[in-house]
């Protein structure tokens, strides 16, 4: 473990030892927090280090969801690269992709389009991405995916 990566541990409340536990409230592990906060570098170490990107939070989120939060397309592919589960569904059977469609981020879903997410999911209220698109920019990228 490098000494950043141990300082970063430290200075956000995570031990050294529990790489893919949980926090306090069960919404974050190290992995996560450094997704949301679009740490490419910490991501990286903490994935190095043994992290399990298959851990998921209190709301069935994994660490892919935080990124795609955070917006950083550089965390996003690090996660994509080491194989975190694009299409996990959440505790309400949301996607990631239908998270940026919902949210107006056409940069992402066409990044998380080109790597391959599924564009046909189907949350809990049997909506798809599409459904749930918020711009005219997502609307038009999810419909030339299907």
């Amino acid at each position: 473990m490098t000494p950043q990566l141990a300082s970063w541990l430290t200075g956000h409340g995570f031990a050294a030892t529990a790489l893919s536990a949980l926090d306090r409230d069960g919404r974050f592990s190290a992995l996560m927090r450094a997704a949301k906060e679009g740490r490419a570098d910490i991501v990286r170490a903490l994935l190095d280090a043994g992290a399990d990107i298959a851990t998921i939070n209190a709301d069935g989120c994994n660490a892919l969801w935080l990124a795609c939060y955070g917006g950083n397309h550089e965390v996003i592919e690090i996660l994509l690269d080491a194989g975190i589960d694009i299409d996990l569904q959440n505790g309400n059977g949301a996607t990631c992709l239908m998270y940026v469609a919902s949210n107006s981020k056409a940069e992402l879903v066409d990044l998380l389009l080109r790597r391959g997410a599924n564009p046909t999911l189907r949350n809990h209220d049997d909506f798809s991405a599409l459904d749930l698109a918020a711009s005219r920019e997502c609307l038009r990228r999810l419909r030339h995916s299907a």
